[in-house]
Formats: structure tokens, sequence, C-alpha cells
């Protein structure tokens, strides 16, 4: 069977800071035609820091499409022409004040390909040293430690739910057993 869509024609939507929405004509595999939205994004990446004793630094802030603070690992968008190991460095040490002797790439994830072309680029850091915490000016965070097998059962009682930090965790408890 072929997999794919064939775009008849694109309209762009609204152009934003960091997102661009495009309406999309598509002809499917059976002739048909089909509308998609597409949200495009440049990109990110996420940071799950482990200290020597298995602990991960979390971060929490809040976020407003879920009007709530959320505990997550340290991430950031793409800034144009960063590459991605560059952006894991920045971010770790914005959110944090950390830097780490080694990075790991552990995964790219698609967040929710049926509307985005985001990818987010998880990467472990390890060989922690500590310093001081620079948030972008609109970012108020509290930066918080938990061990590695708490955070585990956090993600299984719903305390911890963003996505990429689930998937962090879960990759990360998994390479320690």
């Amino acid at each position: 069977m072929n997999f794919s869509e064939r775009t008849i024609q694109k309209e762009d939507i609204y152009k934003g800071k960091i997102i661009n929405l495009e309406l999309h004509t598509v002809e499917l595999q059976n002739g048909s035609t089909s509308m998609r939205e597409i949200i495009r994004h440049r990109g990110g990446v996420a940071v799950i820091a482990l200290n020597k004793e298995k602990e991960i630094v979390l971060v929490k802030q809040f976020r407003k499409p879920y009007e709530q603070a959320i505990l997550e690992i340290p991430a950031g968008k793409l800034e144009k022409g960063e590459k991605p190991e560059e952006c894991a460095v920045r971010e770790l040490k914005e959110e944090t004040g950390l830097s780490a002797e080694s990075l790991t790439l552990l995964n790219v994830m698609y967040p929710s390909p049926g509307y985005t072309d985001e990818k987010i680029y998880i990467f472990k850091a390890e060989g922690l040293a500590e310093g001081s915490i620079c948030p972008d000016e609109d970012e108020f965070i509290n930066v918080e430690r938990y061990p590695l097998n708490k955070a585990v059962e956090m993600v299984k009682s719903g305390i911890i739910n963003d996505a990429k930090t689930v998937i962090a965790i879960f990759m990360a408890a998994a390479e320690i057993k």
C-alpha cells in the first residue's frame, strides 16, 4: 500500500514567533481529497539530567494551555540554525544552572504527528556541575530534584504527565536496570 498524500494546494493561515499554521488540500491514496491543518515548528530539545546519586532534575513552571504548573525536564525550542546539542547545553544552563560533561541523544520524538512537524531531541546529561540559573525573562521556574525511581512512580501516579518527560524518565530507568 502507498502510504503518502500529495499536496494539491497549500495556504498559509498564520505566521507566528514559534509556530506557523498551514492548510493543505491533499489527494489521498484512493484519489479522494481531504484537508490537513499543519503546524510548522522549528523543533526543540529536552534534557534529562542525572547526577551521581541517580536523581533527575525537573523544572516546575506554569503552562497556560493547561492552566497549571507542570513538572518537566529542562527543554526549549531550537533557534534558527542551532544544532540540537548546542540547544541542549543552552537550555540546561538557562533553566537549571547545570553544565554536563557528556550529552547522549536518547530519542527523537514526534509529540503529535497528526498536526505538527515538531521534533523533540531528548538528551541525557551526566557529569553535572552546578552553576547559576539564568532563565529567559518570561520564564518563572522552580528547579526540583527527585530520585529516578521516585520520578517513575510520579509518572505512574499521574503527577508527571508531560510526554517528553515521561519518555525520558522511562528511557533513563530502563538503562539503569
